[in-house]
């Protein structure tokens, strides 16, 4: 498994014309092996622009990335094998589905890594059993099914390469709150079996609340934030003058906090906030 650095990493588009735009500047931060972060930011933070570096699907206008300690932009077959080792999983990814069947659209990623059929087939089925995709389904058109199996298949097509870095972008955007549940779970699951290092971009800010172990907000192409969830929920106020949402929870509370209701900052879930509440009654009852 992987450890994945960025040092100082920069991206123009559009560099010396003059539609020139800075979208990161100056990104150092590591990820270390087997970690679960969220990366958050408003619209036009730089985070899209940020996540298609850490696979080559960018290349640094300034700046490396490393993996492992390596650049994966030393030359051009490091940039290729890294598209193997760091898997992104683009938002709506179901859009991207073209195979006729469900089965070859999971082995689409492992065909072109030249393995033999068995390996190909073993990885499709364990990438399926991954994220929740019936075998039943294997000789359907994708196109047919659902929204969430769709997003379910297209998850398992980057699985089955067994990525060493897991990037998904929007997972469970327009899901309704089962579909958001089982497409998180079957994630958490693929990273505790495997030790992948996960990197989710969510604009949820009750289900980064629930999932990770670590948040990084970007804001204007840098780093306005970085650290575990109660250091940066805690910070609620500064997340709303960016322009990010809350989890529901912290919402209420900074309102209750502004109603001089004694509640703490680190509330950002719901069992914090009824603890919290429950204090507060039994202090003024006192």
């Amino acid at each position: 498994m992987a450890e994945i650095i960025t040092d100082k990493l920069c991206h123009v588009y559009s560099k010396d014309t003059p539609f020139e735009k800075t979208a990161i500047r100056d990104i150092s931060l590591t990820i270390p092996q087997g970690q679960l972060a969220a990366l958050i930011g408003h619209t036009g933070s730089g985070k899209s622009t940020f996540i298609q570096h850490l696979n080559a699907l960018l290349q640094p206008t300034t700046g490396r990335v490393l993996l492992d300690g390596e650049d994966i932009n030393r030359d051009k077959y490091a940039r290729r094998d890294v598209k193997w080792k760091v898997g992104l999983v683009f938002q709506y990814p179901e859009y991207q589905l073209f195979e006729e069947t469900v089965y070859r659209d999971i082995a689409f990623g492992p065909s072109n890594m030249k393995l033999s059929k068995d390996e190909i087939d073993e990885r499709v089925r364990e990438a399926a059993a991954f994220t929740g995709v019936d075998e039943a389904l294997f000789e359907r058109s994708p196109l047919e099914l659902s929204g969430g199996q769709k997003r379910r298949i297209a998850i398992a097509g980057v699985i089955a390469m067994r990525p060493e870095v897991l990037i998904l972008d929007e997972p469970t955007a327009g899901l309704d709150p089962a579909g958001r549940t089982q497409i998180l779970d079957n994630i958490f699951r693929y990273r505790e079996k495997s030790g992948a290092t996960v990197l989710i971009v969510s604009h949820s800010m009750d289900d980064v609340a629930r999932f990770a172990e670590r948040i990084i907000v970007f804001d204007d192409g840098g780093i306005a934030m970085d650290g575990t969830p109660d250091e940066v929920f805690s910070r609620s106020q500064k997340l709303v003058e960016i322009g990010l949402n809350v989890p529901k929870a912290a919402e209420l509370a900074l309102a209750l906090r502004r109603r001089n209701i004694p509640l703490p900052e680190s509330v950002f879930t719901h069992e914090q906030l009824l603890d919290a509440l429950l204090k507060a009654r039994e202090g003024k009852a006192c």
